[in-house]
């Protein structure tokens, strides 16, 4: 996982992250990129904003202190929306597409004392549905306005 811009404006940081996925269904652990990239914005309390730019493809916040977790999930998804079950659209992909409206393509964390404010268990999961691809993740920092005292 590479970035492939990074940009300041103000108050907001942005990062693209490229993502590499091997299997058609796999949750890849982000986070460690994720808090790379706070890390480098500098950004001590505000808001880290994960967006993905595809509609086959989403991001997700679980337990990532046991890889078997995401290998759970994965298996539970293709148990629930089955890759063939008859659907219309003609790429062939519309497990994929199901998969991503339940997952969603977004996520908010706060940042707090220039770190990810994630649970102790926390970590944070590019949700792959149709791959294996190279893909967007969409970072966004934004610092909390300076409270005048």
């Amino acid at each position: 996982m590479m970035p492939s811009s990074t940009g300041r404006a103000g108050r907001a940081f942005t990062r693209t992250l490229t993502i590499r996925t091997s299997r058609r269904t796999e949750l890849k652990d982000v986070t460690g990129e994720i808090e790379a990239a706070v890390r480098d914005s500098e950004c001590a309390s505000g808001t880290c904003i994960l967006y993905v730019p595809h509609t086959t493809a989403g991001v997700v916040i679980n337990e990532g202190d046991d890889p078997a977790v995401a290998r759970d999930m994965e298996a539970a998804f293709d148990r629930l929306v089955p890759r063939d079950a008859g659907y219309t659209h003609a790429e062939g992909n519309s497990d994929s597409h199901i998969k991503t409206a339940l997952v969603g393509s977004s996520e908010s964390v706060w940042i707090e004392n220039g770190c990810l404010a994630l649970g102790r268990w926390q970590s944070i999961f590019f949700a792959e549905f149709d791959g294996p691809r190279a893909r967007e993740l969409r970072v966004k920092i934004i610092r909390d306005a300076a409270v005048p005292s």
